[in-house]
């Protein structure tokens, strides 16, 4: 019988299982999706969540907590600077899993993880940029047109 035995194996041993499961929490904590497969997907969702729990916190014990699991202090300090603030008001479900079909080489379901809100942030990144080229296009635009009278 498999009572108490949650959790799914990803045919791995612990120590490689926590280290995948690790790596896979800090890039997406860094780069806010990643593309991987389905039950490695499923299995990282709920450490997300935990994550950005703590980012939410934001006391020395939660910092000192997320150090000890994330890779890199930049992760550390990406999930308590930026993702804890925007995610402050939400009550949970912070992590979106998007199935994008079947891998070429072996047939494996792939899926992309990602953190709800970032198409948001990415769009209005490239707004915002958009915007500050039209800008400098006009001023130069105007200043080639004083020079020219």
């Amino acid at each position: 019988m498999r009572h108490l035995k949650a959790g799914s194996k990803l045919k791995r041993d612990g120590g490689s299982r926590k280290a995948l499961l690790r790596n896979l929490v800090t890039s997406v904590i860094e780069h806010e999706r990643v593309v991987t497969t389905v039950p490695k997907a499923k299995a990282v969702k709920p450490l997300i969540d935990k994550m950005i729990t703590l980012g939410k916190r934001d006391t020395l014990h939660a910092r000192r907590q997320a150090a000890s699991f994330l890779e890199t202090p930049k992760s550390v300090k990406k999930l308590f600077d930026t993702l804890g603030t925007r995610f402050g008001q939400r009550e949970g479900g912070y992590t979106r899993i998007v199935r994008l079909g079947f891998r070429k080489g072996d047939g494996a379901e792939q899926a992309m993880i990602e953190l709800v809100g970032s198409e948001l942030v990415k769009r209005a990144a490239e707004r915002a940029k958009r915007k500050e080229e039209k800008l400098k296009a006009q001023r130069e635009g105007r200043e080639e047109g004083e020079g020219e009278e």
